[in-house]
């Protein structure tokens, strides 16, 4: 049997991933997979910029509200659970149409994973005292001492990463920046076809940054994240809590800082996000690349039909919606 063809839909937050995704899903029989690190959890909806029940209804989607925020998850688990739903797409003759922004699952699942250690509970917490005690600057300070290749690529205020690297040192002993070089698991037996939505206005984008995170405030999302936080297992060392947006919100109901504060802080995290997501898309090959805020929406049917029309196990003739 010849590889399963899918379309994987990458970039940056803010950039209209989710409207390209429906206008292809409309002209394609595709089902979505979600490829990101916060839809995966129930009730972190508005923070999230989940898809609303109207759409989830309309075209199928995968990997959404499938954790409680007190569970973690792993690129790993990620990878496990795509390719099989990949395989179940497949088997229904439609097409897997992986769409999101968390660009390391979107490596694990393209390049496969080096057998490096998995979670370890204790060894977070550890990290996590340290952190609350002096900064995740100074971690990401300590890890540049361990590890300078890691430290290069991770931002120092991006603390789920740096507590990745520092784990998996304190566990294994060797630097993650190791573990990434060596060889990982077999490629997936599918093709991917690789679509960049790639902003070229910078401003532009950082100005829907705000106004997106303004609707969500309009929207409730304070009050979703106050639901959160009467939960007593929940706390903000935990990968759901500090999402962009969600550490923020989490910090100023805590009291540690003011509502404008807040926003600004939100907003400053959510713009760092998209130049990491931009960083890695740039060193991405063998990309179709869109210009986000306008594109011929024909060019990219186009790109669809080749290349569900030469895999050699997609059913021709399968209808279009």
């Amino acid at each position: 049997m010849g590889a399963i063809p899918a379309v994987c839909l990458m970039g940056p937050t803010a950039s209209g991933k989710t409207g390209l995704a429906l206008r292809i899903a409309a002209e394609f029989p595709c089902e979505i997979i979600s490829v990101d690190s916060v839809m995966i959890y129930r009730g972190m909806d508005i923070g999230s910029a989940k898809p609303d029940k109207t759409v989830l209804q309309t075209v199928p989607h995968h990997l959404i509200d499938i954790l409680d925020p007190a569970e973690t998850y792993s690129a790993a688990n990620f990878r496990a659970d795509a390719l099989r739903q990949i395989r179940a797409i497949h088997a229904r003759k439609h097409i897997p149409l992986l769409v999101g922004g968390t660009m390391l699952y979107f490596s694990s699942l393209l390049r496969g994973l080096s057998n490096m250690p998995g979670a370890n509970a204790q060894v977070r917490e550890k990290i996590n005292l340290e952190a609350k005690a002096h900064g995740w600057e100074a971690l990401h300070a300590r890890l540049a001492g361990i590890d300078p290749k890691a430290a290069t690529q991770i931002h120092p205020n991006d603390p789920q990463r740096i507590q990745r690297a520092l784990e998996v040192y304190e566990v294994s002993g060797i630097p993650i920046s190791v573990w990434h070089a060596k060889s990982g698991a077999p490629r997936p037996m599918f093709e991917a076809l690789k679509i960049a939505l790639v902003p070229e206005d910078r401003g532009r984008l950082h100005e829907r940054i705000r106004q997106r995170f303004e609707v969500m405030l309009a929207d409730g999302f304070l009050g979703e994240v106050e639901a959160l936080r009467c939960r007593e297992e929940l706390h903000s060392g935990l990968p759901s809590i500090r999402s962009v947006g969600y550490r923020q919100a989490w910090s100023h109901l805590a009291g540690e800082c003011g509502y404008e504060a807040m926003c600004e802080k939100a907003v400053a995290a959510t713009r760092q996000l998209a130049k990491r997501q931009l960083t890695w898309l740039r060193g991405e090959t063998d990309l179709i690349r869109v210009r986000a805020e306008q594109y011929d929406i024909g060019n990219i049917y186009r790109a669809i039909d080749s290349h569900i029309g030469t895999s050699t196990c997609y059913t021709t003739g399968t209808p279009r919606r």
